[in-house]
Parts: C-alpha cells; sequence; structure tokens
C-alpha cells in the first residue's frame, strides 16, 4: 500500500523534524533572539512548517479512501493550521509521539508506560512554552517566566488547578483547556494500566496456587499407588490357611 510505504519512510524523518521544530520554538521563546537571529529561527520555522503540510497533502492523495482517512487525521489537519497561531505552533511535536506509539519489540503495557511518560513530558514542557508565548506581553498577565509557565502547566496537567497562575488571554484559556483534557485522558489511561497490572499479578497468584496444589494432588496420588502396591504384595506373599 503506497500510503503505509510513505509513512513508513517518513515517520522518522518528520519525528526529527518535529523535534528540531520544538527546539527551535523553544529557543525563541526563552533567549528572544534579535535581528539576523530572530530571522533565521522564522524562516526555519516556516520552512519546517511547510514540509510538514506537504506530507499532510501527500498522505491524503495516497490514502485509498481520502474521506475516511479525512476524519481520521483531524488532529493532523490542526497541527498544520493552527501553527498561524504562534503560541499554538508548538503542537507540532506531538506528533513525534507517534513513533513512539508504533515502536515494537516491547510489552504492550511497557509501550503504554513510555507513551504516558512521554506525553507527561512533552505536553508539560510545550505547554509551558505555549502558555508562556500567549501570557507573557499580555496586560495584567502573572505567567511572565518559564518557572511560573512550568509550574501552571504542570498543575494544570494533573488538573489540581490551584489558581495561583491563571491565563488573561483567549490563546491562553484554550491552551488550558486542552492541557486538562490531556490530563484527564492521561490519567485515565495511567488508571486503567495499573489496574490492567493488578489483575494480571493476582491472575498469576492464583494460577501458582493452583499449580501447587496440583502438585500436591500428585504427589499424594502417587504415594497412594505405591502404598497399594506394597499392599498388594503384602497379601500375595501370605500364605492362605486351606
Amino acid at each position: 500500500m503506497k500510503l503505509e510505504k510513505w509513512e513508513n519512510i517518513t515517520e522518522w524523518p518528520l519525528t526529527a523534524l518535529s523535534l528540531l521544530f520544538i527546539g527551535v520554538y523553544a529557543w525563541q521563546i526563552l533567549a528572544q533572539p534579535q535581528g539576523a537571529w530572530y530571522a533565521a529561527a522564522d524562516w526555519v520555522m516556516n520552512a519546517l512548517w511547510v514540509v510538514f503540510a506537504a506530507d499532510y497533502v501527500i498522505s491524503m492523495i495516497l490514502a485509498p479512501h481520502k474521506w475516511e482517512w479525512f476524519k481520521k487525521h483531524l488532529f493532523d489537519l490542526a497541527v498544520v493550521l493552527l501553527p498561524m497561531v504562534r503560541p499554538l505552533r508548538v503542537l507540532r511535536v506531538l506528533t513525534a509521539l507517534n513513533a513512539l506509539h508504533r515502536t515494537g519489540g516491547m510489552a504492550l503495557r511497557g509501550r503504554i508506560v513510555m507513551y504516558v511518560v512521554a506525553s507527561v513530558v512533552m505536553l508539560v514542557l510545550i505547554g509551558s512554552l505555549a502558555i508562556l508565548d500567549a501570557e507573557r506581553f499580555a496586560p495584567g498577565a502573572r505567567i511572565t517566566s518559564f518557572g511560573k509557565a512550568l509550574w501552571w502547566a504542570f498543575v494544570t496537567i494533573t488538573t489540581v488547578g490551584y489558581g495561583d497562575y491563571t491565563p488573561v488571554t483567549v490563546t491562553g484559556r484554550l491552551l488550558a483547556v486542552a492541557l486538562m483534557v490531556a490530563g484527564i485522558a492521561l490519567i485515565g489511561v495511567i488508571t486503567a494500566t495499573l489496574a490492567s497490572w493488578i489483575v494480571d499479578e493476582v491472575s498469576a497468584d492464583e494460577k501458582r496456587a493452583t499449580e501447587i496444589t496440583q502438585d500436591q494432588v500428585e504427589a499424594v496420588s502417587k504415594k497412594l499407588d505405591a502404598l497399594e502396591q506394597k499392599l498388594d504384595r503384602l497379601n500375595q506373599s501370605t500364605p492362605t490357611n486351606g
């Protein structure tokens, strides 16, 4: 299938470009370069965006059922379109998680744990950068440094919500909603994985107990057979009185 071949070829290169994308974006937000450096960073960001948009268009062209593919890849479309809003550019890096999700040679639960950990770290990082970009220079903003942004992102994704730092811009509030929804989803995955592990451990203990019981029954059965054989031999060797 042409689409599968294209995805296999481009998956890891696009993942590397996504990480480069967030690296340049983070440098823009944290270092705030000026002049030629800012222009160079902006050029790299735009060039990468063109690559991602081209990948989306090519994938749609190669898809055998385009409407079904379109409905299943709405997030990819959003990732292509939303970077027009500067603070949302960082969402592009979320596609890097696809490579982790498809990593082979690992048990399902191990992949889930790795995927969840990577998702939490990445969401907190990009949430911090995006909220700082959206809020830093807004009138009345309280999230004005990366440390505050990092604290806000961690508190928000865990759905604790202390309220000590709150976004004042529309973009910042949209980011907060997205991060809270992502946090609820991740908590659900963590809970399900933990429950699955507990069930498997209980099942394993019951299986071991059953195996021990069966071994004991077999051992007792063998002893009874040996005892019966001895009794038969004794009966055969004992003379009968006529």
